[in-house]
């Protein structure tokens, strides 16, 4: 699915599952092995999924169609790619001497802000 593709700010469950051809049933199931897949819900209890959830959708996809994991792996394989990103930077805040200096920058940041 590309970035063209995605024209809303929510989706309805069928036109999820139209968008990854996937059955409705199958996108209910998922959220039921997959903690990260948790899709809001209206007022009328219905499910309402926004673009990040339509892509965590593709990449389960992904990982159980066509690189063949089982539902364990699939679920490890994102815990480890979101393990891979906590830190933005890769910056050790333990470290009190990068903490100092980040907390420099912040300063010098709020006072160019109030300058403006």
């Amino acid at each position: 699915m590309a970035q063209s593709g995605i024209k809303k700010l929510y989706y309805s469950i069928s036109e999820v599952a139209k968008l990854a051809n996937l059955e409705p049933y199958v996108l209910r199931y998922w959220e039921t092995e997959f903690d990260e897949l948790r899709p809001q819900k209206n007022k009328a209890g219905n499910r309402i999924y926004k673009v990040k959830d339509i892509r965590l959708i593709l990449k389960i996809k992904e990982l159980l169609y066509e690189d063949k994991y089982t539902i364990a792996g699939a679920c490890q394989q994102l815990k480890n790619s979101k393990d891979d990103h906590t830190d933005q930077m890769g910056f050790d805040f333990k470290d009190a001497r990068m903490r100092d200096v980040l907390l420099d920058v912040k300063r010098g940041l709020k006072e160019v802000l109030e300058l403006l």
